[in-house]
């Protein structure tokens, strides 16, 4: 590296901070320089730093000292922060100066919104810039703005304080704002507004929570009986309503869709048809064995009309009120592939999960362990345990369905093609194909019990 020489002229007379600049250009080598590891040629050039400013700073005068503004904002954060506030020293700066410097409260109070501060600012020689620093203490606050005040006094060492600035000659004051961030204050903004909508929203929702045990309790939901007979409740109204009273006030702890998106409505909807189901699951097997009826003819009578039928009042709902049939029929396949899928698998995968993990019951080994049909658990004697659900009649009851399915799906087409669609036509077209399906039905349940009863050889209580 190389050092410019620069002299500087000095005089008695009082002058402003000057500048002039050093400009590098023209950069020679004799045409080429050699690389210190290498036999290559490289060229001079200039670095990206080629002109530089210099600043005469006039040192026959201590200086006048000031805050660079009269006022000054501070942001509250949420934990206690320390501020430098710049002292700035002009026209001069020969010698060590002092001065003092203190905190006034104002709408703002020491050790409540900022930490009292109090002492003497030294400048040393040729030191233009110093900083006294300012503790802001956090509190909770919102909207409002506070200040207090920054004062300095009593120069020494030839200095002066500026006096074009707040306070004059005597002291130079600086008036500081404590405000909350912006940022913050949106934020908070809208926080405030998100809860004022999710409370409006929840009051809905409370009433009209309110407003599902008001309807369980009156016959046909309380509607108005005042606009004529017709809208008088029948007996078999009264009567239906005080059979079903009980499930209509379990129903109605489901919350409305105002809360949580729906989420909760959802979630508590498939808890209830949860219950629904396994009741009626039980009473129907209840049921099938003090009639003496095997499980499985239970299973495709009494619990599938128990847990079909609301898919069934659902398909007829779509049915009047869509111009279509696709609501309807994907109803009835969609509540079924939901049974099967779901309402199987996930079971059998927990309890295949339970078996698998679970310790040797004797119960399981005494029953399965020299079953000659569960060869895929290993050979007898060596068998693991695992989850077994037999079969049975199940094979045979599928292959009939799916014929009577297939049928079904056929009368489908045919009336698609001789009336037009799926569903409705002439009232002899809707009977003759209700009739159909019943029959259906009904062949279905014969059959497959038949088969059930043969299997087992007669009637569960016969054994």
């Amino acid at each position: 590296e190389k050092h410019i020489q620069i002299t500087i002229i000095d005089d008695a007379v009082y002058e402003e901070d000057e500048d002039f600049y050093i400009t590098l250009s023209d950069p020679s080598s004799n045409g080429k320089i050699s690389a210190p590891s290498s036999d290559d040629k490289v060229s001079a050039r200039l670095g990206p730093t080629c002109k530089a400013i210099i600043t005469i700073i006039d040192d026959d005068e201590a200086g006048i000292l000031s805050f660079k503004e009269d006022t000054m904002t501070l942001y509250m954060t949420a934990e206690d922060c320390e501020h430098q506030i710049l002292v700035c020293r002009r026209q001069g700066g020969c010698g060590e100066v002092k001065l003092s410097y203190a905190t006034e409260s104002d709408s703002a109070l020491a050790g409540k919104d900022f930490e009292e501060a109090k002492g003497e600012l030294v400048f040393q020689p040729q030191q233009m810039e110093a900083f006294i620093p300012i503790t802001m203490k956090s509190a909770p606050r919102y909207d409002t703005r506070e200040r207090f005040r920054l004062v300095l006094t009593e120069p020494t060492g030839g200095a002066k304080l500026d006096e074009q600035k707040d306070g004059g000659a005597a002291k130079n004051i600086l008036t500081i704002n404590i405000e909350v961030d912006p940022t913050v204050k949106e934020h908070i903004d809208h926080l405030r507004s998100a809860l004022i909508r999710n409370w409006d929203r929840s009051k809905v929702g409370h009433a009209n929570w309110a407003e599902q045990f008001k309807q369980a309790l009156w016959v046909n939901g309380g509607e108005d009986a005042d606009d004529g007979d017709e809208s008088q409740p029948s007996c078999m109204d009264k009567v239906m309503h005080c059979i079903t009273l009980p499930w209509k006030l379990l129903f109605a702890l489901v919350p409305p869709t105002d809360y949580c998106g729906g989420w909760v409505c959802f979630l508590c909807s498939l808890i209830m048809i949860g219950v629904v189901t396994m009741f009626i699951s039980d009473m129907a097997s209840l049921l099938g064995c003090v009639m003496c009826v095997p499980d499985d003819i239970t299973a495709i009578t009494l619990v599938a009309l128990g847990t079909s039928l609301p898919d069934t009042f659902a398909s007829k709902t779509a049915a009047e009120q869509d111009p279509y049939a696709d609501a309807s029929v994907g109803n009835v396949t969609g509540s079924n592939s939901v049974n099967v899928f779901l309402g199987l698998g996930l079971p059998w995968m927990i309890a295949a999960f339970f078996w698998a993990g679970a310790e040797d019951d004797p119960k399981w080994f005494s029953k399965y362990g020299s079953d000659p049909d569960l060869g895929w658990l290993g050979p007898i004697g060596q068998r693991k345990q695992a989850f077994v659900a037999p079969a049975g009649s199940l094979a045979f009851s599928v292959a009939i369905f799916s014929t009577c399915a297939g049928i079904c799906l056929a009368l489908l087409a045919v009336r698609r093609r001789v009336y037009g669609g799926e569903l409705g036509g002439p009232r002899a077209g809707k009977l003759v194909s209700a009739g159909f399906l019943v029959l259906l039905w009904l062949f279905y349940i014969a059959v497959s019990s038949a088969n059930t009863i043969s299997t087992m050889g007669g009637s569960s209580c016969a054994k």
